[in-house]
């Protein structure tokens, strides 16, 4: 479509009284592993024909890979470092009180709006955001099981997203193939309540509407009913290509998959065995096979009932997820496997089948939908509008983007180019020459296995150049909890083999700050045995009293 045809098409959209709906479809932990994106494993179709008929972006990224900061970007607008949320516990109005949703700007322009499934992070203390919605949202249970065996007592995974204490709640198995039907896990229920959701909408064709359609898998645990794993060869899948941090990383950029430790027999702190590996990268392909045939059934409704024709379909994932690159599992880090992000663009009128390599953001998308909908976008969003992208896909939309990941007291912020990625971790506010640097070159390196911040100076210069035109990076607000951290409950935590004690490895697990932890060992080692008692680790070396 030639630019003026689309303006021209825009321009019709904004003056009808039939707006376009939108159906926005969020993904947990989905990365670009489809058949679409050119994987020959991955058993997707549902995803691949609507590819075939949008715009399938190959550079798209997150703000941060974790899921409550990424959510807020796409529905609030704002990435992380400018609301100062980083955690998964603190409510986005903790930070920004009056901010205007996506869906509540859509709601404000008439629309109805509605919202199943994991859209907003809820669970960890957060909450959802009953402002944005015109009819309350619809959650199924996050973490479930179907085997008896497994369904015994509800899990430490389980309660956290229950917004419950773990307390000392059992590990649930981090994956599980049932004989069962769709509907025996999450997705399934929330597929069923869509479609009905779609045919009452289809009801109702004066009323335009926005529907969020939040799919729970392939987040852990791999759970799905056996067809779907009957589907893939577990021979041919093969362990990453390359298993160890990049040469020259700083020792806190990579982490070692502390949220998959959280499940049953999966060792603490040591390398995870290479049949578990495959198990787990079987389980992550079988997961999204099943998340795929429940997004067929919305989709197929959505044909059925006549609303395609009048629908703009987003399917978006929250961020990517390492399956073992780099020795690395899960998703919190600043690396391309973590942060780059399936996203798919159907606009009927307005889109044909295409691929683009344009940059954009998550936080790109809200600008995106007001536009395409012929909604004002509200002031002080750190996005801007694609729009012309899916006119053209030969088009850029930016020239770099930036996503963002805490260790400790740093900020790691990246930029990322067409050929280059510079992530800068510093302390907030802290003086530019205290950051250490990561530089990686995706034209001659694509698998990132060195560091060359200290090699070539002229891109260091040059992303550092871009980096520094964006703000300081907000700190992060007070936890919505407001509550000190229960030592006692967290030595349960580390405690991973119940002895009462912790060994060094142990300890220094998963640490926020891993160059200080060691230090931290030896002072609340007050015996000086090499191990740490409850009391030591609660009092942290303190004698009580």
């Amino acid at each position: 479509m030639n630019p003026f045809a689309w303006v021209l098409s825009m321009a019709c959209l904004a003056a009808s009284a039939n707006r376009p709906n939108v159906l926005l479809v969020c993904v947990d932990d989905l990365k670009p592993a489809l058949g679409c994106h050119g994987d020959k494993l991955a058993i997707t179709p549902n995803i691949d024909a609507l590819a075939a008929r949008g715009v399938r972006f190959e550079a798209a990224y997150c703000n941060q890979a974790v899921c409550s900061p990424s959510r807020n970007a796409l529905l609030v607008g704002k990435r992380p470092q400018t609301l100062g949320i980083y955690d998964l516990a603190t409510n986005f109005r903790k930070a920004a009180p009056d901010a205007v949703t996506l869906p509540q700007r859509f709601k404000a322009a008439g629309y109805r709006t509605e919202a199943m499934g994991k859209v907003f992070h809820v669970g960890h203390g957060n909450h959802e955001d009953a402002a944005s919605w015109s009819v309350p949202h619809f959650q199924a249970k996050t973490v479930g099981y179907a085997l008896p065996e497994n369904r015994l007592s509800q899990t430490r995974e389980g309660a956290l997203f229950e917004n419950m204490d773990p307390g000392d709640k059992p590990k649930g198995p981090a994956w599980e193939n049932a004989d069962v039907p769709d509907d025996a896990y999450g997705d399934g229920v929330i597929a069923r309540e869509a479609v009905a959701r779609l045919k009452a909408a289809a009801a109702r064709p004066d009323q335009p509407f926005l529907m969020a359609v939040g799919f729970l898998k392939p987040h852990l645990p791999f759970c799905a009913p056996g067809k779907y794993w009957n589907m893939h060869d577990p021979a041919k899948f093969q362990l990453a290509a390359v298993r160890v941090p990049p040469e020259g990383a700083p020792s806190w950029a990579p982490q070692f998959g502390g949220e998959l430790r959280n499940y049953k027999d999966m060792p603490a702190k040591d390398a995870i065995a290479e049949p578990v590996q495959r198990k787990l990268v079987h389980g992550y392909y079988a997961a999204a096979s099943y998340m795929d045939a429940q997004l067929g059934k919305v989709l197929a409704t959505l044909r059925e009932t006549g609303l395609e024709e009048k629908t703009i379909v987003v399917l978006w994932g929250d961020h990517g997820w390492h399956l073992g690159d780099h020795g690395m599992w899960c998703k919190h880090t600043n690396y391309e496997q973590a942060t780059r992000i399936p996203l798919i663009v159907a606009a009927p009128g307005i889109t044909k089948p295409a691929a683009t390599r344009a940059l954009v953001e998550t936080v790109d998308i809200y600008p995106t939908l007001c536009g395409l909908a012929g909604i004002g976008v509200p002031p002080g969003l750190d996005g801007s509008s694609f729009a012309k992208v899916l006119a053209d896909p030969a088009a850029k939309a930016r020239e770099s983007v930036i996503h963002v990941y805490p260790r400790g007291q740093r900020l790691g912020r990246a930029i990322r180019t067409d050929t280059h990625r510079l992530v800068e971790w510093k302390p907030i506010g802290a003086p530019s020459g205290e950051a250490t640097h990561e530089l990686y070159d995706y034209a001659n390196d694509p698998l990132e296995t060195r560091n060359i911040a200290g090699q070539d100076k002229a891109a260091l210069n040059r992303l550092k150049a871009m980096l520094a035109s964006h703000p300081e990076p907000r700190a992060q607000v007070q936890s919505a909890a407001g509550k000190p951290i229960d030592r006692a409950e967290l030595f349960k935590r580390k405690d991973a083999n119940n002895d009462g004690k912790l060994t060094r490895a142990e300890f220094l697990a998963n640490q926020p700050d891993p160059d200080k932890a060691p230090a931290m060992f030896n002072q609340f080692d007050s015996d000086k045995d090499g191990f740490l008692s409850r009391d030591e680790f609660i009092h942290m070396g303190r004698k009580p009293g």
